[in-house]
């Protein structure tokens, strides 16, 4: 009898067993198939899933999160694709619903991240590993709050050198960032907008956070931008932490207590 499943966008998803062919197009969720202890199940991923690294160099590779190759796609013969709203083209996903089961993932906050574990546990057959995941985050995250700072500090997350882009509103980087005790500088803002340097530097953010991901900011940046923030203290920080929703959630906490210890 087949097992009807609704994804994150209320879709209802009909699989006639469990899943044994898998695709991600998402890093993060192929992250969270090995932490679910799904290898054989796995049979493709994208260029971008560079997490584990040994998957990364073994695994099919169907092209990236954004130009998939249907005729790889075919080879793998899937019985499910993992995707996500925003990672994934609408026109590419539209496509391959047309052939194949598409479990579609949509992630704003810490807690949909959270429910999409759950929800994709029970998909895949794992529910007893994504469970304990899911409650392992949740019990981190409630056990923060009580210790994290009462006074947040404000933080610009810059996710783009040139132009500048940062994280505003409604992105999961939005909520990691309230997560972890800090209030976003850029709130008032939609998305993921671009900006210029005169809008940054008039906001004056205590700090100024410089993601590894999806630029790769790295320490020259940091003397740039501490050169034109002279009174904000500038940090370089791990994307993955902050954008990356799944098991490496789990090390959220951690690296929040680790960031709280930098700050002046």
């Amino acid at each position: 009898m087949n097992q009807v499943y609704t994804d994150q966008l209320n879709r209802r998803i009909e699989l006639q067993a469990q899943p044994k062919r898998i695709i991600s197009l998402v890093p993060s969720l192929t992250e969270l198939l090995y932490h679910f202890g799904l290898d054989n199940e796995t049979v493709g991923i994208t260029k971008f899933c560079i997490e584990p690294e040994h998957w990364f160099r073994s695994k099919s590779r169907i092209g990236g999160t954004k130009q998939v190759h249907h005729n790889r796609i075919a080879a793998l013969n899937p019985d499910l694709i993992i995707a996500n709203k925003e990672e994934n083209w609408k026109e590419d996903i539209e496509a391959l619903m047309m052939h194949y089961p598409v479990w579609m993932t949509d992630i704003h906050t810490v807690y949909d991240a959270i429910a999409m574990i759950r929800g994709l546990g029970e998909v895949l057959g794992v529910t007893s590993q994504a469970t304990k995941t899911a409650d392992q985050i949740v019990q981190q995250l409630n056990h923060w709050k009580l210790e994290r700072p009462t006074l947040p500090v404000s933080v610009g997350y810059l996710i783009w050198q040139s132009p500048l882009m940062v994280a505003g509103q409604n992105t999961f980087i939005h909520d990691m960032l309230v997560q972890g005790g800090f209030r976003n500088a850029f709130a008032a803002y939609d998305r993921y907008p671009q900006i210029s340097i005169e809008e940054l530097t008039s906001v004056k953010p205590d700090c100024l956070f410089l993601s590894s991901e999806p630029y790769p900011f790295r320490e020259k940046h940091r003397t740039y931008w501490q050169e034109q923030l002279p009174d904000s203290q500038i940090i370089l920080v791990d994307g993955m932490i902050f954008s990356w929703y799944g098991s490496r959630m789990i090390h959220a906490t951690p690296y929040f207590r680790s960031l709280w210890s930098q700050i002046r």
